[in-house]
Parts: structure tokens; C-alpha cells; sequence
């Protein structure tokens, strides 16, 4: 396990050295375009909290609603084990089963954006969370944008981020 999350926090300090969108333009959810995203396929919500008090209320929501948290993954403390330095940056992986199967039935290389992912980090002292819009997901892997559990889905996400960001 541990081998495993320092494998990921490699990848993930790899890939946020060609990050493109930097904090400060972090928009808030009515900033975003008409399709829930940018062209990235990223959801982003600036917090009013820290990344700790993020990840909590974020836990807290997804709680409420039922949904399952997997795991989380320390970005930070698996930089320090490795001697690097890393701003705040949690990931946290979770998922209803009820839901993503049904993503999964209708094109099962969803699994590979499944469970659902959200990014808490901070950089210059912005706190932000990312998921990845599943309209994207749903695109990404040829499923009919009108399967039902899609709306379900991006409207339980966005309840979550604004209640674990704030912006409820």
C-alpha cells in the first residue's frame, strides 16, 4: 500500500509540473461554461477553507448523502517521504456503486474514471477542489449523455463540492 500511494504521488507531482491552470483563476461554479467544464474535463471550486477543513467537509457531505469514501491519498506527506516539498494536497476517492455501475454497464472503460476523484490542494494560498465532470467521463467513454444516472451524478457532485467548499 504504501509503495503503491508513493507510486502515485510520483505521478502526481509529475503531472502537476505541467499543470496548466493556475490557482488564482480558479473559477467559482457559475463561472464555468455552459458544458460544466473546461475543455480539460475538470470541475474546479475555490474553497473559503483549508485543505484539511475541505477534506472534512467534503467527507461530511458525501457521508450525508450516503456515498462511500475508499481512500484517501496524502500527496503531501508522500512528497515528504521522499524528501520534496509539496503544498497541501489530498485526494479523495469515492463512489456509489448504484451509480458508477450503471456508467460502467454502458461502457465498461468508464472503470478507469471510476470511482470518482476529488483534488483538494492549495496553491498561493487559494484552496481549490477538482473533480472531473462527469459529463466529461461520459463523453470520454462514448455514453449517451441522456442515461439518467449522469444528472444524478453531476448534481450530487456539485451539492458536495459547494457544501464542502462553501459555496452552498
Amino acid at each position: 500500500m504504501i509503495r503503491t500511494t508513493s507510486i502515485i504521488s510520483a505521478m502526481f507531482i509529475a503531472a502537476c509540473a505541467h499543470a496548466e491552470a493556475p490557482a488564482e483563476n480558479v473559477p467559482t461554479p457559475s463561472a464555468k461554461t455552459s458544458a460544466g467544464h473546461k475543455s480539460d474535463g475538470l470541475i474546479r471550486f475555490a474553497s473559503a477553507y483549508s485543505v484539511d477543513e475541505t477534506v472534512a467537509r467534503l467527507e461530511a457531505a458525501l457521508a450525508k448523502r450516503g456515498v462511500k469514501v475508499m481512500a484517501k491519498v496524502d500527496h503531501t506527506a508522500n512528497a515528504a517521504g521522499a524528501g520534496l516539498d509539496l503544498p497541501p494536497t489530498t485526494l479523495v476517492i469515492f463512489g456509489n456503486p448504484a451509480a458508477g455501475t450503471q456508467l460502467m454497464q454502458a461502457s465498461r472503460s468508464a472503470a478507469i474514471d471510476l470511482p470518482m476523484k476529488a483534488l483538494i490542494s492549495e496553491q498561493n494560498g487559494v484552496t481549490t477542489l477538482e473533480m472531473n465532470a462527469v459529463s466529461y467521463i461520459a463523453q470520454r467513454h462514448g455514453i449517451a449523455a441522456d442515461l439518467p444516472v449522469l444528472a444524478k451524478i453531476e448534481g450530487l457532485l456539485g451539492a458536495v463540492a459547494a457544501e464542502a467548499t462553501g459555496q452552498e
